[in-house]
């Protein structure tokens, strides 16, 4: 750790209790950062995490408590206080405006206008200076939409670069980086680091705390419940201060005979948006009571290749059979129902849920048309109510109240939600992509819990994940993506991460 000389903390927390309508989401929290250190903050969804950090960018005022920055009283109205104070937060959902240009994104709200215009050329040098002093690839003048999202991320932090932060918030920066992104970006953090800059990571991944940070600060229901360092811990440990109960942390799964095929795919060569084929001549099937997992870095074809297969995309060439029925050119709703499948997808906001819609709602909505939730065109409120009920107990679903809009839970629950809805009974295929992102160990744990016995019921799974880990413990054969084509199709138990990486890399001899 590369302390400052200073014994001030460049930021503290005192007391900080935040209060909504029936809800106390903080409660007496005390923290202090170093110059210099990493603090990673650890909690299960719901625990507070984000919440604290809205309060101390200026998003949330608190109800009570004190914060001080470099040792003087921050009272911050706005985030336009904490940025002068010297405090930057990266989101967890980026804060980009995708249509404009990185740069335009970086100066928005920061401009320097001389003669009546907007110095852009001084900016994009102190741009690229940033970039360089701190190893943050961009390209000012490209469109962010354009940009894959490890980009985006390196966007965000040279904007909060570009404003003079010393303390940066990263709310659960790994959530949607592959692992040689998440590397990369704990190499920014340390040079970060080096440079006198204080970190608070937020996350649920036990191993990257342990891996980054300086000392770990847990919290449970919106409490402190407890302090340690790396070195004073394992994971295990880390796992119980956080739920208040062991965890495992392995799967346990059982050997079984595959059953017949259930899903096969034949051929089958899509294109995305702009027309380009990124799933290329794809045969695969997946067999009754196995999962099959997708394993491959980000972009190579994996989001477009689960969409042809849920109907939201259609083949340009080959076939796709569910059950024996053709659905290559089926709707989502056909394969839902007919084929009795069902889909957890990449993007819960885009094609998981609606975040105007209440939880009750969302909890119905492959089904809301089908008794015993409507009859004859008329909804029936209470049994989608009872049914949301139940399905919010089941799964921990962290929330206010049944109407409270879905967009208002956090990203955890928001995940247990759209989870919940999907592992419905009487399935034949289950297409889970990115089922734990951004779930905590105990939600990881449950969820993990729950696709086994799926796959135990007869159900034939398939698992596309970024999480390697993920993908070697759960699945029982493991496809490799690359380039839109499967370079490899090995059984779990006779493949190594090495092995994997090769071929996630392009290297199948």
């Amino acid at each position: 750790m590369a302390r400052s000389q200073s014994s001030v903390p460049a930021l503290e927390v005192r007391q900080v209790t935040k209060e909504f309508p029936g809800v106390v989401a903080n409660q007496d929290v005390n923290l202090d950062v170093m110059p210099g250190e990493i603090l990673a903050i650890l909690g299960e969804n719901g625990a507070g995490k984000s919440t604290l950090m809205n309060v101390i960018y200026g998003l949330y005022r608190p109800t009570r408590g004190e914060i001080r920055v470099h040792g003087r009283p921050l009272t911050a109205r706005s985030p336009r206080d904490a940025i002068a104070a010297g405090i930057g937060m990266v989101h967890q959902h980026f804060q980009l405006v995708p249509n404009m240009t990185v740069l335009d994104n970086i100066i928005l709200g920061q401009e320097t206008v001389r003669a009546g215009q907007i110095d852009r050329r001084t900016a994009a040098r102190e741009i690229a200076e940033l970039s360089r002093r701190y190893n943050l690839e961009i390209q000012p003048e490209q469109v962010v939409e354009e940009q894959p999202v490890g980009v985006r991320q390196r966007v965000e932090i040279v904007k909060t670069l570009y404003r003079q932060a010393n303390i940066l918030i990263l709310d659960e920066p790994t959530s949607v980086l592959t692992p040689q992104e998440i590397e990369g970006l704990f190499a920014i953090m340390r040079l970060l680091q080096d440079q006198g800059t204080s970190i608070l990571f937020i996350t649920h991944k036990l191993k990257e705390v342990m891996a980054v940070a300086d000392r770990i600060l847990v919290l449970r229901h919106g409490q402190v419940v407890g302090q340690t360092t790396p070195a004073e811990s394992s994971e295990a440990d880390l796992a119980r201060m956080m739920v208040g109960r062991s965890v495992m942390l392995s799967v346990l799964k059982e050997p079984r005979p595959p059953g017949p095929p259930v899903l096969s795919l034949q051929q089958v060569s899509i294109a995305n948006d702009g027309g380009v084929r990124t799933v290329q001549d794809v045969s695969l099937e997946v067999h009754a009571g196995e999962i099959l997992g997708i394993a491959g870095v980000q972009g190579n074809g994996q989001s477009e290749l689960i969409e042809g297969i849920t109907g939201l995309r259609h083949p340009a060439e080959g076939r796709i059979l569910l059950d024996g029925m053709d659905a290559t050119q089926a709707s989502p709703r056909r394969i839902a129902q007919v084929g009795a499948s069902s889909h957890v997808p990449e993007d819960r906001h885009t094609f998981g849920m609606v975040s105007e819609f209440s939880i009750a709602q969302n909890l119905v909505l492959n089904q809301y048309n089908l008794r015993p939730f409507a009859r004859r065109g008329i909804i029936n409120h209470q049994a989608i109510q009872s049914h949301a009920a139940a399905l919010a107990d089941e799964f921990d679903i962290r929330m206010t109240h049944l109407d409270q809009p879905a967009g208002q839970l956090s990203g955890g629950n928001q995940q247990k939600m759209v989870v919940a809805r999907e592992f419905r009974p009487q399935l034949r295929l289950l297409v889970v992509a990115q089922p734990t992102r951004g779930l905590d160990v105990g939600s990881i744990e449950f969820i993990h819990r729950q696709i086994i016995q799926q796959r135990d019921a007869g159900v034939a799974v398939l698992l596309a994940s970024y999480e390697l880990d993920e993908i070697m413990t759960l699945s029982d054969r493991i496809a490799v993506m690359f380039q839109g084509r499967i370079i490899g199709l090995v059984p779990a138990d006779r493949v190594d991460r090495n092995r994997l990486g090769l071929l996630m890399a392009g290297v199948s001899a």
